[in-house]
């Protein structure tokens, strides 16, 4: 494998130090994943595949591990804007989301997450 050292990435007009570039890109993303039936995913970065936990609970597999459980899974619900993801539930190789309705019930639907944080 090469190794590409450079202190700036440019586009020709601007430039930006590749560390913001490396420490601050999203190590694992999924866009519009259905909670519903058997969990799936339209696209992602960094994600193996899907597990059921709950009817609203699912937990996404990461195809690399991150360093340590100490990374930022967020989210977003597009039907009730109530997705919590849990920092004490995910491990180095596996976020934790949950879904609730305006009654705040667990419940199905369709969400979005990013994971920051370095990989191991």
């Amino acid at each position: 494998m090469s190794t590409l050292n450079v202190s700036n990435i440019s586009d020709g007009t601007t430039s930006v130090g590749t560390g913001y570039v490396v420490n601050g890109s999203a190590k694992a993303w999924m866009a519009r994943m259905s909670m519903s039936g058997t969990p799936s995913f339209g696209d992602s970065l960094n994600v193996s595949s899907l597990t059921d936990v709950a009817g609203g609970a699912v937990n996404p597999n990461w195809t690399n591990n991150f360093n340590s459980v100490n990374y930022a899974h967020h989210g977003s619900d597009g039907n009730f804007g109530k997705l919590n993801t849990d920092p004490n539930g995910q491990t180095v190789s596996q976020g934790r989301c949950y879904s609730y309705n305006a009654s705040n019930s667990l419940t199905d639907t369709v969400v979005s997450t990013a994971a920051f944080g370095d990989l191991a």
